[in-house]
């Protein structure tokens, strides 16, 4: 399992402070990185969940390194509470989440995640052919409106550009059926039209097949079901460690954990106080703000200029009852 450095894994580890005899959970598990830290940091069982199933297949061997104190599941981590109780597990003490795709399926050709390669436009984190009902990437772009094209481009990858962009996409799919990343890679750049690659030395086509990939993928409602299962799955003192790596997941990770730890927003001064009649805190924040890879670790390793750390410690009050408020409210 080589070619995925995890990023930020020491302070990942030191915020779950893995103990013995205690359960974790690697909810993105991929090459087994904060896996294996916790396995070796104390006699802990972990459990894995990828929605990979060559992630699955991989940790076979590293299971076998860990003999009864690794099991490593297929599925998604917004039902790890499902994943769990079918185990007979009933609480964790601790969770640790890596958001976003992982570097060893972007560099698989044939996955379709990346432009670097000319490939199938796939982008489906389980794989070609896994799930008939999930639409791929060329689905997405070859069936969608414009109009929904756009909303998606713009709101997922946050580009300016989203409507010209759109207007592109199905410009050139009355033509031919757009099937490859190198094909949709030059339709987004010649619609941006400043080059390859913008003032920040991004490729334009970046921001388009981000938005892509998270739209194919769910991958923010997986985030949000995720964050809600962890804290029905936690148990006192339990500890939650997420790692975000743009600002849509790291909005969404920040509004549940403030919310959770007693912050409310502000309404007008006529109404009631939220927090009069909010549910009690389920979380405590480790620290305020997010934790920052150190400048050495982002030398060493490029993926982690971006990422951000948040870390909470369960209560004992009860889990909120799960009413889709952390979307609104982060909206």
């Amino acid at each position: 399992m080589t070619g995925h450095t995890p990023v930020m894994l020491h302070e990942v580890i030191e915020a779950l402070a893995p103990r013995d005899g205690a359960i974790y959970l690697d909810g993105t598990f991929g090459a087994g990185g904060y896996a294996r830290a916790m396995l070796e940091a104390a006699q802990v069982t972990v459990y894995g969940i990828d929605r990979d199933p060559e992630a699955v297949e991989r940790a076979a061997a590293m299971a076998r390194q860990y003999p009864g104190r690794l099991t490593v599941i297929a599925g998604r981590f917004g039902a790890m509470d499902r994943h769990l109780h079918d185990q007979g597990i009933e609480a964790l003490q601790g969770i640790a989440l890596d958001l976003g795709v992982s570097s060893m399926q972007i560099d698989e050709a044939d996955r379709g995640f990346s432009f670097r390669f000319d490939a199938a436009l796939d982008m489906r984190m389980e794989g070609p052919g896994q799930d008939p009902a999930q639409p791929s990437a060329a689905d997405a772009v070859n069936d969608l409106p414009e109009a929904e094209l756009a909303d998606i481009i713009n709101r997922l990858g946050e580009e300016r550009r989203a409507r010209q962009v759109a207007r592109a996409i199905v410009a050139a799919r009355k033509n031919a059926r757009i099937e490859t990343t190198a094909q949709l890679a030059d339709i987004v750049r010649g619609a941006v039209a400043r080059g390859a690659r913008d003032a920040a030395g991004i490729d334009n086509a970046t921001r388009t097949f981000q938005a892509l990939r998270i739209y194919v993928n769910d991958e923010l409602g997986e985030l949000e079901r995720g964050l809600r299962a962890a804290e029905r799955l936690l148990a006192p003192g339990g500890r939650l460690a997420v790692v975000a790596f743009h600002s849509l997941e790291d909005r969404i990770v920040k509004t549940f954990l403030r919310r959770r730890s007693g912050a409310q927003p502000r309404g007008p001064r006529h109404l009631p106080d939220l927090s009069d009649t909010a549910p009690q805190p389920t979380f405590k924040l480790l620290f305020k703000g997010p934790c920052r890879p150190s400048q050495a670790e982002c030398d060493a390793n490029p993926r982690a200029r971006s990422a951000r750390l948040r870390a909470a410690e369960r209560t004992g009050a009860p889990a909120w009852p799960a009413n889709g408020e952390e979307r609104e409210w982060a909206a």
